[in-house]
């Protein structure tokens, strides 16, 4: 990777963070940094070069020690390096919709916030895990620090729908993600009145990611109201690290309910439209790896985030992963979806900035095949016939 490589770029930033200079006007020129969910996504949105989307941790502690740091010149962002300029980065603005208000009053950054360029709403209460005696909360998350704080505890059908409607109409939105904590097995009963009125209002792609659910059939059911994606978090593949990191998870569900209803699922909708979401940086590299060809050998796409300590977190004082630790994960990735013909990138204008996406693997690999450009060649059709479909439909919608 010996030239200036932007998928590692993105990979190194999420590992170190960076600092950001005081020439920098963010309050003026950036969208709202906020700790939302689960808290990834509490950095700050820019584009890298290859049109790369990236949040960036700026606020945590080990960020203080970056090597990285964000200036701005003439009107222009920049990111730096000890003291060496590597490239010029845009900076997304705050859209208008943020500070609209619903019907009801609530203002919209409250109800759903971008996250790369689709919309992330987290519609029901706080997870129960945040809630039990003793707490059984996966130590590394936040929902409970954020949500009734930082965004609106409970969400109304209309304040997501007047929401979604702003996002699209004004930052042309194609997906919106839906995502519950642990809701006691009725987490999918919580979201489809929301999926079945945003789908029928917006014509959006819809994507669901709550914890599996025991009846199989509930799944059938968000198909049929306009599901296009479900996402599945078992964090670890090691049981080990699993049970210890994630508490709550272990003693309720188990991983073998996540992976019934993952398998379940893609035979249900076919390869592609479901995610197995991992973290990478707390458990071994070999199992990480391992969950890879689990989650491809289905028919699924891995979503691998980098471990990020977030401030209140039980995880806070960990360290962030080392950047050459991670970069044979996102090599294999790229490699397992490619072995597997896993279609990703097919969608429009989805860019996604809290992970490195499947199709971004390829920027970790040390060379350029036959069966890399079959693989791209296959992945660029498909993407064409989708896009042209997806258009079509809302034209008629």
């Amino acid at each position: 990777m010996g030239k200036f490589n932007p998928g590692a770029l993105k990979l190194e930033l999420f590992c170190k963070g960076m600092r950001v200079d005081p020439s920098c006007d963010l309050e003026k020129d950036a969208r709202l940094v906020s700790r939302i969910r689960a808290g990834l996504g509490s950095g700050l949105e820019m584009i890298l070069p290859d049109n790369l989307y990236a949040n960036i941790p700026i606020l945590e502690e080990f960020t203080k020690k970056s090597p990285f740091l964000l200036t701005k010149k003439n009107g222009k962002y920049y990111i730096t390096k000890e003291g060496n300029e590597l490239c010029q980065v845009t900076i997304p603005h705050q859209p208008l919709w943020y500070n609209k208000r619903t019907s009801n009053g609530t203002l919209m950054s409250r109800v759903g916030m971008l996250q790369g360029t689709y919309l992330a709403i987290y519609p029901a209460r706080v997870c129960s895990y945040w809630l039990s005696e003793p707490r059984q909360n996966c130590k590394f998350c936040a929902t409970g620090l954020n949500v009734g704080v930082t965004e609106e505890a409970e969400k109304s059908v209309q304040d997501v729908v007047e929401t979604a409607v702003a996002a699209r109409n004004e930052s042309r939105i194609t997906f919106i993600h839906f995502n519950t904590g642990y809701c006691e097995g009725k987490a999918l009963d919580i979201l489809a009145p929301y999926v079945k009125v945003v789908k029928k209002e917006t014509g959006l792609l819809i994507g669901v990611q709550c914890p599996p659910q025991k009846e199989l059939s509930k799944y059938d059911m968000m198909m049929k109201i306009g599901v296009d994606h479900f996402s599945f978090c078992f964090e670890f593949f090691n049981k080990e690290v699993f049970k210890e990191v994630c508490p709550g998870k272990a003693i309720t569900l188990g991983q073998a309910a996540f992976f019934k209803a993952m398998e379940y699922t893609v035979s249900k909708m076919g390869k592609g439209k479901v995610s197995g979401e991992i973290i990478a940086g707390l458990e071994p590299v070999e199992d990480t790896i391992r969950a890879i060809d689990y989650i491809t050998g289905i028919g699924a796409f891995p979503t691998i985030c980098i471990f990020r300590p977030l401030a209140g977190t039980e995880y806070e004082a960990k360290p962030s992963p080392e950047f050459e630790d991670m970069l044979p994960i996102f090599r294999h990735m790229y490699q397992a979806c490619k072995r597997n013909s896993i279609p990703t990138d097919i969608a429009p204008n989805i860019r996604v900035s809290l992970v490195i996406l499947p199709y971004e693997g390829r920027y970790f690999m040390e060379g350029y095949g036959f069966d890399d450009f079959i693989y791209g060649r296959k992945l660029a059709l498909m993407r064409l016939l989708f896009r042209t479909y997806y258009s079509v439909k809302l034209l008629v919608k």
